[in-house]
């Protein structure tokens, strides 16, 4: 996920005339937006917790897909072609700038809790390629976490220019070939006669109710989905955006389902679901298949692929967050001055420490859990939680503008934006509520401490942090190109924002 300019005070281009000298803007295709969108979105780490309810997957990954995907992605087209700048503006200009601090503030924090869920998917991965008996070592888990994290955090420092073209390969290395090969070898699997481990009928589309805990697991599908609304910053870069971005938003859908659906439903031919594990779930079905057609050796080849594939995303990530929030706040002082300091190479290096020392924090909890796969589930509904408060705000902003700012010219409007905006709304809230029901593999713990869990993160990382940094800002927190000249003293032009 790549977070633009925050803070830059832009406006939309007026059409007419071209300004002598002006640079000529770059236009690109619905398709290319679409491939965009779809490496952004779309990956193999979800599969595993998705192949447990079999053929009932593709109802789990459908409904999430047109009552959050698509609202999102067309809610974020309108507001990134009416207000450059991203979540921060779009909220503070359509709620207020508290609201607007609390939307890029979770945009960065789910990271937090992000990292360690798929670090600890990277360090299951890789145990196929070393032991796979490490693959639930919670030790072994938080020291390779701890061991990645800092890591990265050393190379992002750097400025590291190679990070985008890794990342940007990850799509073909990581997802899209073994993604293939996972429903390639799938197919020839029960083409053998074989039996399929999960029933593939009619009678199993739908999950079966056994309460709210048997459709839980739709929550993570929402954080699958995220990022969405990155890729609506794009939508000047088309030629005629009101008829190509829906276009490109559909594609992407597509691609993005097929990518989710078929390599999980892959995985629920060869595993059971109780043998199931929620990291290693990928390599458990590739090994399968690997040793049923005796080339078991390949199963270490794919598990370096998932591990590239995700170090650059992580690598890509790790950066961009961080430095939406330090634009932010060295603009309106939400920051203390020594987490708004850049090192030699103008990267936001204290962040990231910082951000280090929590995830060190909660990497350490793997090595103390003795259920790894429990650990990934926990991490992984708390950073779900942490960013559905930003698509709630998203959603009510975009109904704000439209009745506060209705003449602002955008590239984009959403067709019944109220319905469009109030269903993501639903969506969302929904979500966030359901996720703090346990699933049925949580079943032999007691309901209070997962609440409490899931609670105690959401509350704590993603509004107690927040509301404490805006309670004790202070005005010398602001930085000196953005405060305001003192009356009588001579006037100094700003510093541009983005640089």
């Amino acid at each position: 996920m790549t977070i633009t300019d925050q803070v830059r005070d832009d406006r939309p281009l007026a059409t007419g005339a071209a300004t002598p000298g002006a640079t000529q803007p770059q236009f690109i295709s619905w398709v290319t937006l679409a491939m965009m969108t779809t490496a952004s979105v779309a990956n193999l780490r979800p599969s595993p917790s998705m192949a447990i309810y079999g053929l009932a997957a593709v109802f789990l990954y459908v409904v999430p897909a047109v009552v959050f995907l698509l609202p999102t992605a067309l809610v974020s087209a309108e507001l990134a072609s009416g207000w450059t700048g991203g979540v921060y503006r779009w909220v503070s200009e359509g709620l207020s700038k508290p609201l607007g601090f609390l939307a890029v503030w979770c945009q960065f924090a789910m990271t937090i809790a992000y990292y360690p869920s798929l670090l600890a998917y990277v360090a299951s991965t890789f145990a196929y390629v070393i032991d796979p008996r490490l693959a639930d070592n919670g030790l072994y888990i938080a020291l390779v976490i701890v061991v990645v994290y800092w890591s990265g955090v050393l190379i992002s420092s750097r400025g590291t220019k190679a990070v985008a073209g890794l990342a940007g390969a990850g799509l073909v290395i990581g997802t899209l070939i073994p993604g293939a090969v996972l429903v390639v070898l799938g197919l020839v699997f029960l083409g053998q006669g074989n039996a399929s481990a999960a029933p593939m009928d009619s009678g199993h589309f739908l999950p079966p109710w056994t309460g709210l805990a048997s459709l839980v697991l739709i929550v993570n599908n929402f954080l699958s989905y995220a990022g969405m609304e990155m890729n609506g910053v794009h939508v000047a870069s088309l030629r005629e955006p009101g008829r190509q971005f829906p276009r490109s938003v559909f594609a992407a859908t597509g691609l993005v389902l097929l990518i989710f659906i078929l390599p999980a439903l892959a995985i629920s031919w060869v595993m059971p679901g109780e043998d199931l594990s929620l990291t290693a779930g990928v390599m458990q079905a590739f090994q399968g298949f690997f040793d049923h057609f005796h080339v078991g050796w390949l199963t270490k080849v794919v598990g370096v692929m998932l591990v590239v594939a995700a170090l650059g995303g992580m690598l890509a990530w790790l950066a961009g967050p961080s430095k939406g929030l330090l634009m932010v706040a060295r603009q309106e002082g939400y920051l203390p001055p020594v987490l708004q300091k850049l090192n030699k190479h103008g990267v936001q290096r204290n962040i990231m420490v910082a951000q280090g020392v929590l995830t060190t924090l909660i990497a350490l909890l793997y090595a103390f859990i003795p259920d790894v796969s429990s650990a990934y589930w926990i991490f992984s509904v708390i950073t779900t939680q942490i960013y559905l408060v930003v698509y709630l705000l998203m959603f009510a902003a975009v109904v704000r503008l439209r009745t506060t700012q209705p003449d602002r010219p955008r590239g984009f409007r959403v067709p019944a934006v109220r319905l469009v905006a109030g269903v993501g709304f639903a969506a969302s809230l929904a979500a966030m509520c359901i996720g703090f029901v346990p699933p049925d593999q949580f079943g032999g713990g007691p309901l209070w401490r997962y609440v409490l869990t899931v609670g105690g993160g959401l509350l704590v990382i993603g509004f107690l942090a927040p509301l404490a940094l805006l309670k004790f800002r202070k005005p010398h927190w602001v930085a000196p190109e953005h405060r305001e000249p003192e009356q009588g003293a001579p006037q100094r032009p700003k510093a541009d924002a983005g640089v």
